[in-house]
């Protein structure tokens, strides 16, 4: 199982925005959460960040078909934010988003500073996270009475040698 990083354009952003909604999907519907869900955002939204200067998307690649995509957002001093990383469901649990995150780190490098957010009540996802390094860092923001959103962060990236 080869995991890639494509960097992406505007040509990939419908084929990221489906694969988006999929992803998301399963969570808007458990916590209903249709102010803050990547499921509700639209095409236009995914254009517009994929517009901005201090974004890069990144298609993930299983053997050379697309199961997800993650952007990161460049921010002063060195430091990075994960928002959003996605995987289709049928390729989740297979170690794949660890992988993600190994090479994400390899592209950059000059990381001070890593930062995301997830679901609290998702605790798969927030013991990946914290398996990868990172510490629940600043208040949690409740969404609604089924969601709070918890915050990450981790210093710094491994030194390519």
């Amino acid at each position: 199982m080869e995991i890639i990083l494509q960097k992406s354009g505007l040509e990939d952003a419908t084929l990221i925005h489906e694969m988006q909604i999929k992803a998301f999907m399963p969570l808007l519907e458990k916590y209903q959460d249709y102010e803050t869900s990547p499921a509700n955002e639209t095409i236009e939204h995914v254009i517009h960040r994929m517009n901005q200067d201090f974004t890069d998307y990144y298609m993930i690649k299983c053997d050379e078909v697309p199961i997800g995509a993650v952007r990161i957002v460049k921010r002063a001093s060195q430091s990075y934010r994960v928002s959003p990383i996605f995987i289709l469901a049928e390729y989740q649990g297979k170690g794949i988003a660890q992988q993600v995150f190994n090479q994400i780190e390899e592209i950059y490098y000059d990381a001070k500073m890593w930062g995301l957010g997830t679901i609290l009540q998702e605790k798969r996802n927030c013991y990946l996270y914290e398996k990868l390094g990172y510490k629940q860092v600043g208040e949690m923001k409740e969404i609604n009475d089924r969601m709070t959103m918890v915050f990450y962060q981790k210093e710094g990236s491994r030194k390519i040698t």
